[in-house]
């Protein structure tokens, strides 16, 4: 973690585990561990910014990439919208999201499970020569290619699944605070072949969106 005196320490990295945190800790911002899932993000993410304040939160890790995306392994993931694709119920085979439902993640409005992202994560995507496109949280890593398919086809255009994003950005909504998702692709979603995961490249290209994002604020 840097000084909070320094320049990037306005910003905030939420990453899951401490190997993703290892490829980031150089960098001029607050890097915390917060363990998986989106509770243990939403929990680390509250507790951080109760902690000092921050002007933008990033969820950074690696994560898989769905089918007809375009995205591949070793490629790069930035959010337009952040969605806790499976926060809802099953009505009769059919899944209906929160807003379906008249329910909302907030005690006082209506908000369905989806967070917009950062107004800068267009230009933090372009910097990083990345996709930029809704990213999908789940409790549970998704690990068939029907799966896959029939989450693609409730979510027009997703990219890129992740376990914490939609936690992060939940937690930051709630303290006023912007919040984008950047995950290095490391897998396609489906089936689960260890063997193909490219690990390294998708650690590699999650600083390369992290870095984007931290020069676009310097920008600002």
């Amino acid at each position: 973690m840097h000084d909070p005196g320094s320049s990037g320490a306005s910003v905030l990295i939420i990453v899951a585990t401490a190997g993703e945190a290892a490829r980031l800790a150089d960098l001029p911002a607050r890097v915390v561990v917060s363990g998986v899932g989106p509770v243990a993000a939403a929990l680390a993410t509250q507790r951080a910014l109760t902690q000092a304040p921050a002007r933008l939160v990033i969820s950074a890790g690696i994560g898989g990439a769905y089918p007809g995306s375009g995205v591949h392994p070793g490629d790069l993931a930035v959010s337009s919208v952040m969605i806790q694709a499976d926060l809802g119920a099953w009505d009769a085979g059919t899944f209906r999201p929160l807003g379906e439902l008249g329910l909302s993640v907030r005690p006082d409005e209506p908000q369905d499970a989806l967070f917009p992202a950062w107004e800068g994560a267009q230009a933090a995507a372009v910097r990083a020569g990345a996709a930029l496109g809704p990213a999908l949280t789940l409790s549970s890593v998704t690990g068939s290619l029907e799966q896959a398919l029939a989450l693609t086809a409730r979510y027009p255009g997703a990219l890129c699944e992740g376990m914490e994003g939609a936690g992060v950005a939940h937690a930051a909504l709630l303290r006023g605070v912007p919040a984008v998702e950047v995950r290095g692709i490391s897998n396609p979603v489906g089936p689960r072949d260890r063997s193909a995961w490219r690990i390294p490249e998708a650690l590699a290209a999650t600083r390369r969106g992290v870095e984007a994002a931290l020069a676009v604020m310097g920008d600002g």
